[in-house]
């Protein structure tokens, strides 16, 4: 996320009033007047509680373009009465039942759809927690895998938790997405043409269909979910996430978030400073309002040193196979028959992916097309050098057989598509990301493609403008100016060869909030914790089980 202008990542005007806190208070105690030990009962014993809000905020976007459509009243899967009670006590109150699922634990909680209105409208929160194995227990390590949207529940399964087994693991997926009350929006159909469209236009009557096809989505998604939408925000979430904190009996916040998982760290030290624990923000995105650096930029940085991995292959091949890859894959030769320098490397694949504007590759019933490709592509740059091989191999291959099926494969793989369906990530990232940053409408969007796509052409120049957000349904949530005044020691995590979270992202992040300590990944690939740098999982799981926090500016290389 970036605050202000909307960026998105594969990683609200609340009109609430300033308070003391959701987290940094016990529940009042009932009245005991006469120190007898007799309770004398309270109608509310939260009745003074208000919740934070940000105190200073970016006030410079406008978002002018955005749709309105008229809401109505959906009952979305997880809405459910209040719990039992009146007011916020009604939820802090809750009690928390873990089930055995699937070798982990699993428990559901309510919160208000509305924290303004805590007697109202309740949607479901879910969770998965894989419980410490060691003590002396540490308590919970809350975790997110980014997006937004991503799955916290089953990054729980992914996240490597050796050396921090003395910690709870919980994945609690944000309102809005995973098996929490999540966005819903249109038919497997309707979301396929809202994907199928040309997102690099060309002409004005391409230019039309897009913003078109953007606003349709938008529609489908406000219909789909109704007050859902206005309520999905991170700033939201963080309430969440507090009360579930309060609930399993923490007494801080601790945290591992990736890519938008920084950015609710970030939030969260921001609005909870007084609560806020060992917090780790991996791959941080721009949480400023700074501006000359896109995502564009990382993932053409990510395909330049590509390419001259590329075009320096003379060795033999080391046998992998391509990953995905749902069609027969060709034998590995070792070599790159892309070019024999970075910048034929670069022109050749240029060229396939200019060519799929006026000939995509049929697919079955569907097609490879420019903007599905350019996704595929993006799919093997999150994974780093790792992956370069299988890369090549996909592209050769394509290029070779004119057969689309893998890249697209990959393409539906980074879009949350199965194979018949849309997963809830497809809805929740737009709806989230379109909530919680602002822009300055159609034009701005449009000539800011143009200025990007001068500094990255390929990724720049194929992606296109960000429409989809610049006509949402809904209106921002405030845009913070974030500090984190009062909060612990914040570990950022940056990688100078990290696609879709530029390196400059981490460098704003650190120099933004003041208790920030940055620690560099120096290598390509997104998020740097268990990537391949024992030097930054010492680091990490230091700060986490001893709180060691390392010197500000340490480097760290890959093994």
């Amino acid at each position: 996320m970036k605050t202000g202008k909307v960026t998105l990542i594969a990683s609200a005007a609340l009109g609430l009033t300033l308070s003391l806190g959701l987290g940094g208070c016990a529940p009042h105690p009932p009245a005991d007047p006469d120190g007898l030990g007799q309770i004398t009962p309270t109608e509310d014993p939260y009745a003074d509680f208000t919740l934070p809000v940000p105190a200073n905020l970016y006030t410079a976007w406008t978002a002018p373009d955005r749709s309105t459509f008229s809401v109505i009243d959906v009952d979305l899967p997880g809405y459910a009465a209040p719990p039992a009670g009146s007011g916020y006590g009604r939820y802090f109150d809750q009690e928390v039942t873990w089930i055995q699922c699937g070798g982990y634990e699993c428990a559901n909680v309510l919160a208000p759809l509305d924290w303004n209105d805590p007697d109202a409208q309740a949607i479901t929160l879910s969770m998965k927690r894989r419980p410490s194995t060691q003590t002396p227990a540490l308590g919970t390590l809350f975790i997110n895998p980014g997006g937004p949207g991503g799955s916290a529940k089953d990054y729980v399964s992914d996240y490597s938790s050796t050396g921090l087994e003395q910690y709870d693991i919980v994945g609690l997926d944000p309102r809005g997405s995973g098996d929490s009350t999540a966005v819903v929006c249109g038919t497997t159909a309707q979301t396929d043409a809202y994907f199928d469209l040309d997102y690099s236009p060309d002409t004005d009557a391409e230019k039309t269909l897009l913003i078109a096809g953007a606003r349709e989505f938008a529609a489908q998604c406000r219909a789909g979910s109704g007050r859902l939408l206005d309520h999905i925000s991170t700033i939201e979430a963080i309430y969440d996430f507090d009360m579930v904190r309060r609930l399993l009996g923490d007494e801080k916040f601790n945290f591992h978030g990736v890519s938008y998982g920084t950015y609710i760290g970030s939030v969260y030290a921001e609005l909870f400073p007084e609560n806020t624990g060992r917090m780790i923000l991996d791959a941080a995105v721009n949480i400023t309002d700074k501006e000359g650096v896109s995502q564009s930029d990382g993932f053409e940085l990510a395909l330049h040193k590509w390419a001259q991995w590329c075009a320096a292959q003379n060795a033999p091949a080391t046998g992998a196979t391509p990953s995905p890859s749902p069609s027969p894959a060709p034998e590995p030769t070792g070599k790159c028959s892309l070019g024999a320098t970075e910048a034929e490397v670069i022109a050749a694949l240029t060229a396939f992916v200019a060519d799929l504007d006026a000939n995509p590759i049929p697919v079955g019933q569907r097609a490879l097309t420019q903007s599905y490709a350019i996704t595929g592509l993006a799919l093997y740059f999150y994974f780093g050098a790792d992956y370069y091989e299988d890369m090549t191999q996909v592209i050769e291959y394509t290029i070779a057989t004119r057969d689309g099926a893998n890249l697209l494969y990959a393409a539906d793989l980074l879009n949350s598509r199965d194979t018949n369906s849309w997963e809830p990530m497809a809805f929740a990232f737009p709806a989230i990301s379109c909530l919680d940053g602002s822009d300055e409408g159609l034009d701005a969007s449009f000539a800011g493609w143009k200025e990007d796509a001068q500094r990255a052409p390929f990724f720049a120049g194929f992606m296109g403008p960000n429409v989809t957000c610049v006509v949402w349904g809904t209106r921002p949530a405030p845009q913070i100016k974030f500090s984190g005044a009062g909060a612990a020691p914040l570990l950022v995590i940056g990688g100078t060869g990290d696609n879709a979270t530029p390196y400059q992202y981490a460098e704003w992040m650190a120099e933004a909030l003041e208790s920030a300590v940055l620690v560099t990944r120096d290598g390509v690939g997104h998020g740097s914790y268990d990537a391949g740098s024992s030097c930054i999982d010492k680091i990490v799981r230091g700060y986490l089980t001893d709180g060691t926090v390392p010197q500000d500016g340490t480097v760290c290389q890959m093994d």
